[in-house]
């Protein structure tokens, strides 16, 4: 079976599996059901992504909300001396910081990982704020814009609506890897879809049938296609993996057992994306399904009820689960973030049933962004004006 679009690494066999760090007050034993031991706080963000590493996946999502939790450049800061291979996806929500100040946080975090950075570029409203959705990917757009001028040139000349900066030399903001770290990038309305297929690496999905994820793909790539670009494309999904589908949709009952659906709409609504195109599309997946939560074998749609954004997961036996990420695979799916009940356990799960029957890279090295030997940056071994 032929690719659903043109991808970037077409020819790549394998994947860069990720894993989840619960940031924004989204680990539960119980959805809906807060639980102490699992709050966000930086010991336990600290420990499951830790315990990502130890499994084996190549990255994990840093996310950003503002809620109750980690603030996610800060957490990434943390956790760069305690680990060693594994990169971190971090969410930058655009405008939130001066574009120059962020290019050169960018630059300060990725010197401190050796290059294992990526973003997850958001355009979220900020707290306090509800602003016109042309705005904000206007405002994400020009930020983008900036941060690579950052990354691939002498100075920054930028004239936009938004920022205008003239003659802004770039050294403090020049990153460890080749062109900066790779633009991840997740939205569903034609703003988001522009954004993507200009500037970012990897447009990301929640989970959908596969004919909605088709569509997606189709959509994304045909603005790509305009500026003589291909994406590759990315998948976050939650995962119920256990030794028979039986165990693991027993488990997935289990989980919500105790919701109370007026309970998880307030957790849903209270999320900065609550409106978005996407999350409408995941209450569509939900209504679309079975009595039991199922809208396409093995794909359950009953985390939804619970939270906003990624709300379905993939529940079913180890060679279920691997039939459905083969599938994926085939459609052109390159990059996966995967989560689960509560994060640590599910992580261990699905790292010892999965992962060691799947080829998992980094996708930074794939592209050839992070150098052999330390840069001639000004924050590696440049010279030092």
């Amino acid at each position: 079976m032929s690719h659903i679009v043109p991808v970037t690494s077409a020819d790549l066999n394998g994947a860069e599996v990720s894993w989840f760090s619960a940031l924004c007050s989204d680990d539960y034993q119980f959805l809906g059901v807060p639980d102490g031991d699992l709050r966000s706080s930086w010991a336990h963000c600290r420990d499951i992504a830790l315990e990502a590493e130890k499994q084996g996946f190549r990255n994990i999502l840093a996310p950003s909300s503002y809620q109750v939790g980690q603030d996610t450049l800060s957490f990434v800061a943390g956790m760069a001396p305690l680990t060693g291979r594994m990169n971190f996806l971090a969410a930058i929500r655009c405008g939130e910081m001066q574009p120059i100040m962020l290019a050169r946080t960018v630059a300060t975090l990725d010197h401190m990982l050796k290059g294992r950075l990526t973003l997850n570029v958001i355009s979220s409203d900020f707290p306090g704020e509800v602003a016109d959705s042309t705005y904000r990917y206007r405002r994400s757009r020009e930020v983008v814009e900036i941060l690579q001028q950052a990354w691939t040139r002498e100075e920054i000349n930028y004239e936009g609506e938004i920022y205008t900066f003239q003659n802004v030399p770039t050294d403090p903001a020049k990153p460890y890897q080749t062109g900066g770290p790779l633009l991840y990038f997740g939205g569903y309305s034609p703003a988001a879809l522009d954004l993507c297929g200009r500037f970012c690496d990897v447009y990301l999905m929640w989970p959908e049938p596969k004919e909605q994820l088709a569509q997606r793909m189709k959509d994304v790539h045909a603005v790509a296609s305009d500026h003589n670009r291909t994406l590759d494309y990315g998948l976050r999904v939650h995962m119920i993996v256990r030794d028979t589908e039986a165990e693991a949709r027993e488990y997935a009952d289990y989980i919500v057992s105790k919701l109370d659906d007026d309970y998880g709409k307030l957790i849903r609504d209270r999320a900065h994306d609550s409106i978005s195109l996407g999350v409408a599309h995941q209450a569509k997946a939900r209504e679309l399904a079975d009595k039991f939560g199922y809208v396409e074998p093995n794909l359950w749609t009953g985390v939804g009820r619970a939270r906003s954004g990624c709300g379905a997961a993939l529940v079913g036996s180890t060679d279920q689960v691997m039939s459905k990420i083969e599938e994926y695979q085939k459609m052109g799916i390159r990059a996966f973030i995967f989560s689960g009940y509560p994060h640590i356990d599910e992580c261990r799960s699905f790292g010892q049933r999965v992962l060691p029957n799947l080829n998992t890279v980094s996708l930074p090295e794939v592209y050839g962004r992070v150098p052999s030997t330390t840069p001639a940056t000004p924050l590696g071994v440049g010279e030092r004006r």
